[in-house]
């Protein structure tokens, strides 16, 4: 049986009650996997959200439209995560002083700064990081205009 299926049979048998019929085992490790998947992609996210707001911090003469959009998608994606898996909310913190590392790595690589440039911990607090109104350095972006001039 197709995996999509599996899952379908599995939820209708526990909602109809018919636990005799379960796949206590396979369940078990369904349940696990998604949400081992959940915290995956929170620190995923987390990563690439933080390795861009230390690149915008870092580099302000270099601002692109790409920075600042993903940023934006990284908050955005991350509220919807967590609206959707409340669970995950106390673990940003952790997640984001286990990863911080690898986002300070990835900035550095990606803007050619030395890696002592970059604090060795995070420089924000987890409420600002997933604040839509915060950027690094009090700065707010103002969307670039393309093509016409006033």
């Amino acid at each position: 049986m197709a995996e999509y299926a599996w899952t379908q049979q599995q939820a209708a048998l526990l909602r109809d009650r018919k636990t005799p019929a379960l796949d206590y085992d396979n369940l078990a490790e369904e349940i696990e996997s998604l949400g081992k998947s959940q915290h995956r992609e929170l620190g995923s996210r987390l990563d690439v959200l933080v390795m861009h707001l230390l690149k915008w911090r870092s580099q302000p003469s270099e601002h692109a439209g790409s920075w600042r959009s993903t940023i934006r998608t990284q908050r955005r994606e991350l509220r919807r995560l967590l609206q959707h898996n409340a669970s995950l909310r106390p673990l940003v913190a952790r997640v984001m002083a286990d990863d911080y590392g690898d986002a300070r790595l990835e900035a550095s690589d990606e803007t050619g700064l030395p890696l002592a440039t970059f604090s060795e911990t995070c420089p924000w607090t987890p409420e600002q990081v997933l604040d839509a109104d915060f950027w690094p350095e009090g700065e707010t972006p103002t969307p670039r205009r393309m093509g016409f001039t006033a």
